[in-house]
C-alpha cells in the first residue's frame, strides 16, 4: 500500500457488516479508517476512531483526524453506523425505543451523510446501508423500517445534490444477514422464519454485503447513481 492509495472511511466498522467493509476495502489496497460507539476491533485493519454519531461535531472532528492521519480526504464514505431495539407492533412500541432509533439511524445518518457531502473528494462515493425491510413489510419492524426509509430519501436527494462534483451516492440494502444485530434477541425459530424469506432459505453473509458496498465505492461502479441495491438473496 502507498499513500496514493485511495482512503475509505466507514462509519460503525467494529463488528458486522461494517466490519466486513473494512476487511474488503483492505483487501484490495485502499486505506481505512473506521469507527466505533462503544468498543473498537482488535484485529481491524487500519486507524479507528470512536465517535457518536449522534453528536455533529464529533463526527466533523473524525474526517479532521483522518485528514490529518492519513494525508488528505477521503475517497469513499460509508454510513453504516446503526442500532436495532427490540421489535413490536406499533401500537406497542415503547416510545423511547422509537425515539433512539430516530436519534442514531436517521439524525446520526444525517450527521455523517452531510458531513460526508462536504468533505468527500470530487469524483468519489457515499455508500448509506440500510434495508430490504423499507420494501418488504414484517411485522414489528416498522419502525426500524422506517428509520431506514429516511436514510434512502437523503441518499436519492443527494444524490442529485452531488452529481456536479462527480460523487456517486447509493444505498445498499441488505436482507437478513448473520450479524450480532441481527442475532440479538432472536430464537432460532425466528431466525429460520426470516431465512424463508429468501428462496434460497439461508441468511445472508456479512462479507456478501461488502463486496457490494465495496464496488459501489469503485470505479467499476462509475454509471451506479442515486440506487438502492438490495443484496438479499431473492427476498424482494
Amino acid at each position: 500500500m502507498t499513500s496514493s492509495s485511495p482512503i475509505v472511511l466507514v462509519f460503525g466498522g467494529s463488528r458486522g457488516i461494517g466490519a466486513a467493509c473494512v476487511q474488503a476495502f483492505a483487501a484490495t489496497g485502499w486505506q481505512v479508517a473506521s469507527t466505533y460507539a462503544t468498543k473498537s476491533s482488535d484485529d481491524a485493519p487500519g486507524r479507528q476512531y470512536q465517535v457518536d454519531i449522534r453528536d455533529a461535531a464529533s463526527v466533523a472532528r473524525v474526517f479532521e483526524q483522518v485528514a490529518a492521519d492519513l494525508g488528505g480526504a477521503p475517497q469513499a464514505v460509508i454510513a453504516n453506523a446503526g442500532i436495532n431495539v427490540p421489535a413490536g407492533p406499533v401500537a406497542s412500541f415503547k416510545p423511547d425505543d422509537f425515539r433512539l432509533l430516530m436519534e442514531v439511524n436517521v439524525v446520526g445518518a444525517f450527521n455523517v451523510l452531510a458531513e460526508a457531502a462536504r468533505r468527500v473528494r470530487d469524483g468519489g462515493a457515499i455508500v448509506a446501508i440500510t434495508t430490504s425491510l423499507v420494501r418488504h413489510a414484517v411485522p414489528g419492524t416498522g419502525p426500524y423500517a422506517a428509520s431506514k426509509a429516511a436514510v434512502e430519501s437523503l441518499v436519492r436527494s443527494m444524490a442529485k445534490e452531488l452529481a456536479p462534483r462527480g460523487v456517486r451516492v447509493n444505498a445498499v440494502a441488505p436482507g437478513p444477514v448473520d450479524t450480532d444485530l441481527f442475532n440479538a434477541g432472536k430464537t432460532e425459530e425466528a431466525k429460520q422464519r426470516m431465512a424463508a424469506f429468501s428462496p434460497f432459505n439461508r441468511i445472508g453473509r456479512p462479507n456478501e454485503v461488502a463486496e457490494v458496498v465495496r464496488f459501489l465505492a469503485s470505479e467499476q461502479a462509475s454509471w451506479v447513481h442515486g440506487q438502492i441495491v438490495q443484496p438479499n438473496g431473492g427476498m424482494v
